[in-house]
């Protein structure tokens, strides 16, 4: 592996994906990986991400106000070494999309953002491959029961994909305004779905 792309943290998943690679799953650092996330924020393919025209510092100091709680984790997701995704995982009744549904015991909350296809171009069955391995990390590696995921309603083909890797539709709610001095969230109509752990992994 080329020490470029050695994690600077070991990594909390791995798993090889047939046809693609092996991909590991390792903590976000705020400041060493905020170029390559501010890369992808910055595109508008990733305007529902939310953070569109922030700095690179800015960047780095969302996910370093992120890394200091306990409740909201950011992770990075590597093939062969090389960064392919951001993976947010969240306790619900510590977000706002807790307001807005019936938070079950053993659910948790992702983020899912992916990386631009490279020179290549697009690989079919990559992002159903790798749903698959953040799948296995929260269900099986995290213990839990349910993952819930709000897109933007406006976001078809986020909603679409999370449609195809099982995921139920749930109901369209509006999640409320966050303003506080280390984070401000604009209020946001969500399209909720739920992937429960039996869909996937069935006894």
């Amino acid at each position: 592996m080329d020490d470029r792309h050695a994690p600077a943290h070991a990594y909390v998943h791995e798993q090889t994906v047939e046809g693609f690679g092996a991909v590991g799953l390792r903590p976000l650092d705020p400041e060493e990986d905020a170029a390559t996330v501010h890369a992808w924020v910055s595109e508008e393919r990733a305007a529902f991400w939310g953070m569109t025209g922030l700095t690179r510092d800015q960047v780095a100091e969302t996910y370093a106000h992120l890394d200091a709680l306990d409740t909201h984790h950011a992770f990075l997701a590597e093939l062969d070494g090389v960064p392919v995704a951001l993976l947010q995982t969240y306790e619900p009744t510590a977000d706002r999309v807790g307001e807005v549904y019936d938070v079950e015991t053993g659910d948790i909350g992702v983020h899912v953002l992916l990386a631009p296809a490279d020179e290549g171009g697009a690989r079919p069955g990559w992002s159903a491959a790798l749903m698959g391995v953040f799948a296995s990390y929260v269900l099986l590696g995290l213990d839990r029961r349910r993952v819930v995921v709000d897109p933007d309603v406006r976001n078809t083909k986020a909603v679409a994909r999370f449609l195809r890797q099982g995921f139920e539709a749930g109901p369209v709610a509006t999640l409320p305004e966050v303003d506080l001095p280390d984070v401000y969230l604009p209020e946001k109509r969500a399209q909720l779905a739920f992937l429960r752990r039996e869909t996937v992994f069935p006894a």
